[in-house]
């Protein structure tokens, strides 16, 4: 068995649902998949001594699991006073308007076809619920309304799909772009230097405890994907599926459809440069 220390950004061991920072406690959604890894991460944020919490990422249009999101918050003392979402993808975002039915709260979104209310949320808004401070973290790249948000209370920071708990992200080709992937990767690897964030909350997959080392690692894997490609471009092959047959040969090929998404948007980049 592989220690978890030596894994990139050291991910928690144990059970992934419950509390995870001394302000955030995760639910669990009931989605597991090879892309969603152990279902998608429902994060419950609140100043502990506070009964206003706010909810980011609702996940999934399931009945059962947005009820558990209302009851953990409740069994706590809380009340769920705002619903944020990291992005648009359905495994985040889908339940949103039901929960927001069931909760009575705003939707706040960087889409405004996600929003529930006049409010969006953009670079540089700090978000106070109940004391709590949530900073916006513009991150484009896995898509291009995703978002982070800095709990600098706790020196953590909840990621969406931007930084997976396990594996990497897909940039999500033509709404994802890797020039802005790498560039919000680089945003928080300043989060870790300059503002002391150690602990990443993902949106899938368990907790990180070495922020700084999870991005390197992202940043890594990205530049030698990207080498990767552009060999296997100069090598002959000249098509999305080509390249994926060639690069990701040891790769689940279930995964190759959303590995796809990923070489088109490498590809991209790289025609950008002029680099093929």
């Amino acid at each position: 068995m592989t220690d978890a220390a030596a894994l990139p950004g050291q991910p928690r061991g144990g059970v992934l649902a419950g509390p995870a920072t001394v302000r955030a406690v995760n639910v669990l959604a009931p989605n597991a998949s090879p892309m969603t890894l152990d279902g998608t991460n429902t994060w419950i944020v609140s100043e502990p001594d506070s009964d206003l919490a706010v909810v980011v990422d609702p996940g999934p249009l399931d009945e059962g699991h947005l009820a558990r999101v209302v009851a953990t918050a409740e069994e706590a003392g809380k009340r769920i006073a705002l619903t944020l979402l990291t992005h648009g993808h359905a495994d985040h975002a889908e339940g949103a308007t039901r929960f927001a039915e069931l909760t009575r709260t705003r939707v706040r979104a960087l889409d405004p076809a996600l929003r529930l209310g006049d409010e969006g949320l953009g670079a540089g808004d700090l978000i106070k619920v109940g004391g709590l401070e949530l900073a916006v973290v513009p991150t484009p790249g896995h898509t291009a309304d995703s978002l982070c948000f800095h709990l600098p209370a706790d020196r953590a920071v909840l990621t969406g799909d931007t930084i997976l708990g396990r594996g990497t992200t897909v940039v999500a080709h033509p709404d994802g772009r890797l020039g802005d992937y790498l560039d919000s990767l680089r945003r928080l690897r300043s989060l870790t230097v300059d503002d002391g964030v150690h602990t990443v909350l993902p949106g899938h997959g368990p907790v990180l405890e070495d922020a700084q080392g999870a991005v390197e690692f992202y940043l890594a894997h990205r530049a030698h994907r990207l080498a990767q490609v552009e060999t296997a471009v100069e090598s002959g092959h000249r098509t999305p599926s080509q390249v994926v047959a060639h690069v990701y040969a040891d790769v689940d090929r279930s995964l190759w459809p959303a590995a796809e998404l990923s070489v088109r948007a490498q590809m991209e980049y790289l025609r950008e440069h002029g680099l093929i």
